[in-house]
């Protein structure tokens, strides 16, 4: 007996069950097992109700032959892994590691020739593959062949390979997501005051910590107020550290492929002539005036002529002298000068013009040569 007869048969029974115990219920049966005249009446209207149904029944069927009562096969459905979480009811597919910043600057950053990729399939860990884009700009992908993804965004490759997974037939309805594990051709570029200024190639989660410590840290003149200058931003973002990273952690900023980071020199003031220690002061994250310059450089020796100390800034408009009255400074009878960038503290020896003309020129000689020592103000 086939399937389907089988089934037109259970169906059958069924039915006939169905209509002998409505009838029970509704008195229609005697005790003997018979029917009343009046009651045959509507046993006729019951069992003709019956045969319509079982008609309705056997119709069904037959509109579709050999198919069997079993669950249809569910299409491919995403499966979570230690990778990829599968995207909750109505949010959006990943990006490429999550960035934290409002402007989301990571969906402007376009594959390169180098780029190593890392290509999930839901549900199809058969598909996942790491691969680096090649000179020519593509990637090799299993039954999709090369994909060229040179210039293309992350969202924008997903898509195409969304699409040929498609279209090919090999995947129905594919989500895929892609990770950069290493960012070749947008290297972080690291500049100024460090050990070993280069080229970084950038891997996830990198943060500026990790990239100083990578280009072998700051040099002894470096500042403490760094800019990093993004991809399409005109504006750097200016990062000032603390002294000690480990105080403050709030300048670990996340940096992004593509970003170049300048480490400048701290502002130096230099401070020659007659003192006990002629220096040159770093200056960062704060100011120096004379008096502090003064004492930082072990103060004057006794043939130091107060009197005829000065300043010589140089500016735009080329060198200039400020003289500075030192004695009438530690007296309160003067303001305390603050000094800038690149000035040069001069303190002459006593005597004539002539040896105090030579002091000068020994101090403009001097300044290239004294001692480098931080400053914390």
């Amino acid at each position: 007996m086939s399937w389907d007869v089988r089934l037109l048969c259970k169906r059958s029974t069924l039915c006939y069950t169905s209509v002998q115990i409505f009838h029970q219920q509704a008195g229609l049966w005697t005790e003997s097992g018979t029917l009343t005249f009046t009651r045959r009446v509507r046993c006729l209207l019951f069992g003709s109700a019956g045969l319509f149904l079982f008609a309705a029944l056997v119709s069904a069927q037959q509109s579709n032959p050999g198919v069997p009562e079993a669950a249809e096969i569910p299409a491919a459905q995403p499966v979570p892994n230690a990778n990829v979480a599968p995207p909750s009811a109505g949010a959006s597919a990943p990006q490429i590691g999550e960035i934290k910043d409002s402007s989301e600057p990571i969906s402007t950053v376009k594959f390169g020739t180098g780029d190593l990729l890392e290509v999930n399939v839901y549900n199809v860990p058969e598909l996942t593959t790491k691969t680096r884009v090649s000179s020519a700009g593509d990637i090799y992908l299993p039954l999709i062949d090369y994909v060229h993804v040179d210039g293309l965004t992350q969202e924008e490759a997903q898509t195409l390979i969304e699409k040929r997974l498609s279209d090919g037939g090999f995947v129905r309805n594919p989500h895929v997501t892609i990770f950069v594990d290493e960012a070749a051709s947008q290297g972080v570029a690291v500049l100024g005051e460090v050990a070993r200024p280069g080229i970084y190639p950038d891997v996830a989660d990198h943060r500026l910590y990790e990239i100083i410590s990578e280009a072998g840290g700051f040099t002894l003149s470096a500042s403490r107020t760094i800019a990093i200058l993004r991809q399409n931003q005109t504006e750097p973002v200016r990062v000032t550290l603390p002294r000690n990273l480990a105080d403050d952690t709030r300048g670990n900023v996340e940096i992004m492929p593509g970003d170049t980071i300048t480490v400048p020199r701290a502002p130096i003031i230099y401070v020659v002539g007659d003192v006990n220690k002629p220096s040159g002061l770093l200056v960062d994250n704060g100011t120096l005036t004379v008096l502090q310059a003064l004492a930082l450089a072990g103060g004057t020796n006794r043939t130091a002529k107060l009197g005829g100390a000065r300043v010589i800034r140089k500016g735009p408009g080329g060198v200039t002298e400020i003289k500075v009255e030192i004695k009438k400074m530690l007296e309160a009878k003067s303001p305390d000068v603050t000094l800038q960038a690149d000035d040069i503290l001069f303190i002459p020896v006593s005597g004539t013009r002539v040896l105090g003309a030579r002091s000068f020129e020994a101090a403009m000689s001097m300044a290239t040569m004294v001692g480098i020592y931080s400053v914390h103000p």
